[in-house]
């Protein structure tokens, strides 16, 4: 990282902002109604592929423009789990927290500037709310924990390998690539059960956006699964941290 730390907090503000735009404003297109992903009311004709898709370049090409700036975590989970291996400095964990936050707030605002005519068409409030946060389709938290916590140790543990490996570490856009390959992989094999978020501020921003603001037709922001997308990410990149550090070293 070469930015200042006022740079590095706009990197991860704008680079979560994007990933929420693209990523959420994927699953927007393919499930609201009326929109060209899904011009048949009740069909997703861009499915889960475009889902996938938006989310894994949400997270590329951020780290195309930002990652020498701040890193490009994009996630809390991800700097928490850094600062608790011990390679990134404690001090700067809340800033970078916040302004992660406050990215995916802004992000999922643009979304629903963007998209306000199909929230209006769009009568089924699990749809409105699958465009801002996860849920669990079990309707287990349990089985929501298990999902993220497992799916998030997983991408840390694929992206450490990633950006350390000694084939990426000498051309890192080559490894950038390979995250937003890997999002994408994750969001279409790990995506039945959650969605999933594998990101804290993905989640809780934009449900804070759905809870506080007059989206049409939005039903329950269901705050009781609300916990779940926000701790077992942090549990899971903490635990695929350690595992990449027990058998490769940091």
């Amino acid at each position: 990282m070469t930015g200042s730390w006022e740079a590095r907090y706009a990197a991860e503000f704008f680079g979560t902002l994007i990933l929420v735009l693209l990523g959420n404003g994927a699953v927007a297109n393919a499930f609201l109604k009326n929109t060209t992903g899904n011009d048949d009311p009740g069909l997703a004709n861009g499915g889960w592929l475009l889902v996938a898709s938006g989310y894994g370049l949400g997270v590329m090409l951020p780290a195309m423009m930002f990652g020498s700036i701040s890193g490009n975590h994009l996630n809390p989970a991800i700097t928490i789990g850094q600062a608790v291996i011990g390679i990134f400095p404690w001090a700067h964990v809340a800033p970078y927290l916040i302004w992660q936050f406050l990215g995916a707030i802004a992000g999922q605002c643009l979304i629903l500037a963007l998209y306000w005519p199909h929230y209006r068409q769009t009568t089924d409030n699990e749809v409105v709310l699958g465009t801002f946060a996860t849920s669990d389709h079990a309707n287990s938290q349990l089985n929501g924990f298990v999902t993220e916590m497992v799916g998030t140790a997983v991408l840390i543990f694929g992206a450490m390998g990633l950006y350390r490996g000694m084939f990426f570490h000498q051309n890192i856009d080559i490894a950038n690539i390979g995250v937003g390959l890997l999002i994408a992989a994750m969001v279409i094999s790990l995506g039945g059960p959650t969605g999933p978020t594998l990101n804290p501020a993905r989640d809780l921003g934009p449900r804070l956006v759905h809870a506080l603001f007059p989206v049409p037709n939005k039903g329950s922001s269901h705050w009781e699964y609300s916990w779940v997308p926000v701790v077992a990410p942090i549990v899971g990149a903490v635990i695929g941290i350690w595992i990449y550090k027990i058998f490769f070293g940091l």
